[in-house]
Formats: structure tokens, C-alpha cells, sequence
């Protein structure tokens, strides 16, 4: 099962990662989302932030979804690259174009991997509550299933 999904997304598992950035478009949902599944998954493991080409507000649909996984999202506050100090993460994870050339610009000269996950924008999305809903829980569910793939769990115990 994994390693079909594996395949599928040409996601390979990561070995030793300590520290990793996520990054969008405005950091409210796909990079946010991310950052906080890694830190809900390895608590004091692994370092995790996030960041927007430009930051942009808080997305309700997108806390409402992590509400419904148990994770809360509610005091994310979005960011861009410039508050950040890129040098010190082991891997950069873009889910936009945009955010993935502001990544491979940043790390031209340091010691980092980058990768591009395309992941849908939500961005102008349109349609019911519901409808809106069901695609921010798709993002949800996409994001996750890469990161499961990304970052086995062999080596964590409950939790």
C-alpha cells in the first residue's frame, strides 16, 4: 500500500531529516497544513516551520479541516520567506511553482534539498460550503498521504 502510493507520487522516504520549511503561495493553507502534521506527528523530532512566497490571512476552511483531523490550526499566523532564516533547514518542500523557484533561488549556495509537491490551490475556489470543504479535505488528505510517504513512522512508538 505505501509503497505504491510511494511510487505513484515518486515520493522517496527521507533518512535523517531534522529540520524542514514548507512552502506555498500566501502560507494559510497547503504549507500551514503541512508544518502542523509534522509537528503533531514528531513532536521534539523534527523541526518544522512554514512560510508564502507572500504571506497572506488565516483561511477558515483550512483550520476547520485540521479541526476535524485533531489538529489545531487556529493560531498559525501566515509568513514569507523573508522572515525566515532558510540556512538552517536540512529540506525545503514547495507546494506551488512559485514557492518552489523562491526555493531553488535561496538555496543555490547552502546545503539543502528541495522538492516540488504539487498539491492543489485552492485559491479562488468556489462552490458551496460543502463543496469547499471537500476540497480543502482532499488538500488535507494529499498533503498527509506524502507526508506518511516522505516520513515513514517505523521508528515512532504510539502516537
Amino acid at each position: 500500500m505505501a509503497e505504491s502510493d510511494i511510487d505513484k507520487g515518486g515520493i522517496t522516504p527521507a533518512a535523517n531529516v531534522t529540520s524542514v520549511l514548507f512552502a506555498c503561495n500566501i502560507n494559510a493553507v497547503r504549507s500551514a497544513m503541512a508544518e502542523a502534521m509534522i509537528k503533531v506527528r514528531f513532536p521534539g523530532r523534527i523541526f518544522t516551520d512554514s512560510c508564502g512566497v507572500e504571506p497572506g490571512e488565516q483561511d477558515g476552511f483550512a483550520i476547520a479541516v485540521m479541526e476535524e483531523a485533531g489538529i489545531d490550526l487556529s493560531s498559525h499566523q501566515p509568513k514569507g520567506f523573508d522572515d525566515l532564516d532558510c540556512e538552517f533547514y536540512d529540506v525545503i518542500i514547495s507546494f506551488s511553482p512559485e514557492a518552489h523557484d523562491r526555493a531553488l533561488e535561496i538555496t543555490r549556495n547552502i546545503d539543502c534539498q528541495t522538492f516540488h509537491w504539487p498539491v492543489d490551490n485552492l485559491a479562488g475556489l468556489q462552490g458551496s460550503r460543502e463543496e469547499r470543504l471537500r476540497a480543502y479535505r482532499a488538500v488535507r488528505d494529499d498533503i498527509s498521504a506524502k507526508l506518511k510517504a516522505w516520513l515513514p513512522q517505523e521508528n515512532e512508538g504510539e502516537g
